[in-house]
């Protein structure tokens, strides 16, 4: 039976645990785009603000010169803040052009592939100062066409009707990613630590290289098709109660907004509080700074397990209440950071630990669950669209970082990781408010 026409919701036997096999390739790609994506990021701030973007070094860099001018030749650290929030919100903004690119000409599989060539380039372009913002632009369209159309294609790989299916395949999805997210800054820091900023960089395009050849392999076991549908999805036109539900999903990615400007933190301004702040030694060792932002991914990847246990045994609240617990707990990870800015001059490791595994919980709760719910609630014809959709989320999330970034300089540490705190708690807040009203049209369109 082939799979635009198997209707059953049970993976087959010589499946990648559990799931359909095609889950396997497709969690790997992301595994390895995620080791490069977090392995250059975790570096990117601390390099732009401590050693590109100084006097006598910035010189180096194509174009820098008119680009510092057009946000007013502010300091070194908050160009490097506004740089990080734009290309990390840019990275989430151009997976809506992906997504109606896949849907409307080239198809989901050949986006993947020129995105993930794409991303390679970028890489590779980083590690030379000159090339520097033209790197940057690289990796902003690369995966514009690779992010939102692999994350649609986990979801097509499920009968419509086997939600359980769907939101245990994207839990190992999310696995993948926190992989690569764990592995990325610690092989990609250590090497820059050692060997210099563009050997950290230069491995980076390595790791989005096996990405390539990993989806290249699996290439013949993906479909462009959802499982269970006997055909492509319709081009009739929507309903008023498919355009209630389009709504409905764009609150919900809304919703997700404040957690994320809390949760992205960690890799911007918390890299720099810590360097600056923290006691970073252990049994002698001082750790790189950029190795703190793995723990809250590697918590990401534990906490599966046991997250998915009390689920099953207390009972699973609805998406919107997910998404809401996990913005109140990103509020009591920022709130971390300032009481322990408030209690010590030399902030001990544990802080800046506790911070990164309640962000790794927060992870768990928000953003699988936002992915599921568009993959489950989507009208079929907008289903890529409305995935590369919720990354928008995300990229007026970095946006909107970058620029509260820069008010580190004019606030004490406590008062900024406060303001942090303050602006995750309205995002959980709002989930609960409307909760029911969303819920209620989620669980229509699913009748």
């Amino acid at each position: 039976m082939s799979e635009t026409t198997a209707t059953g919701s049970r993976p087959a036997s010589g499946s990648f645990f559990g799931q359909p096999p095609a889950l396997g390739f497709l969690a790997f790609t992301e595994a390895w785009e995620r080791f490069s994506y977090y392995g250059m990021t975790s570096l990117l701030v601390l390099y732009m603000s401590q050693a590109l973007f100084l006097p006598g070094h910035a010189g180096h860099v194509a174009g820098l010169a008119a680009y510092r001018a057009f946000f007013g030749n502010p300091s070194p650290l908050a160009l490097a803040s506004t740089t990080y929030g734009l290309y990390t919100g840019f990275v989430y903004f151009t997976p809506v052009l992906g997504g109606w690119i896949a849907d409307r000409f080239i198809g989901r599989k050949r986006a993947v592939m020129a995105g993930a060539i794409l991303m390679s380039a970028g890489h590779f372009a980083m590690a030379f100062d000159a090339s520097f913002l033209l790197a940057l632009v690289l990796l902003i369209v690369g995966c514009g066409l690779l992010k939102g159309n692999i994350s649609t294609q986990v979801g097509q790989l499920y009968a419509e009707d086997d939600a359980e299916g769907r939101a245990r395949g994207f839990s190992i999805f999310s696995v993948a990613i926190n992989a690569g997210a764990v592995t990325g800054p610690l092989v990609c820091a250590g090497l820059a630590a050692a060997f210099g900023w563009h050997t950290g960089f230069a491995a980076a395009g390595v790791l989005m290289l096996f990405a390539l050849v990993t989806y290249g392999i699996g290439y013949r076991h993906l479909s462009e098709s959802a499982r269970g549908t006997a055909a492509p999805a319709s081009a009739a036109p929507l309903t008023k109660a498919d355009w209630r539900v389009v709504a409905a999903l764009f609150a919900a990615m809304a919703l997700t907004v404040f957690h994320s400007i809390a949760f992205y933190q960690n890799g911007n301004i918390g890299l720099v509080w810590e360097r600056r702040y923290a006691d970073l030694s252990i049994f002698g060792f001082t750790l790189p700074v950029s190795w703190l932002v793995t723990i809250n991914s590697f918590t990401s990847i534990v906490a599966v397990p046991p997250l998915l246990w009390l689920w099953r045994t207390r009972g699973e609240p609805d998406e919107i209440a997910k998404i809401g617990i996990g913005a109140a707990i990103g509020a009591a990870a920022n709130l971390t950071l300032a009481l322990g800015a408030l209690a010590f001059a030399r902030v001990p490791l544990i802080v800046p630990v506790g911070y990164e595994v309640l962000l790794g919980i927060s992870f768990l709760w928000q953003w699988p669950t936002l992915l599921a719910l568009v993959s489950r609630a989507a009208p079929r014809q907008l289903k890529a669209t409305l995935m590369g959709a919720a990354f928008l989320s995300l990229f007026v999330a970095n946006i909107t970082l970058g620029r509260v970034g820069t008010l580190y300089e004019h606030l004490t540490p406590a008062s900024f990781w406060t303001l942090n705190a303050a602006i995750a708690s309205v995002g959980a807040l709002l989930c609960f408010l409307l909760r029911k009203r969303l819920m209620r049209l989620f669980d229509e369109a699913a009748r």
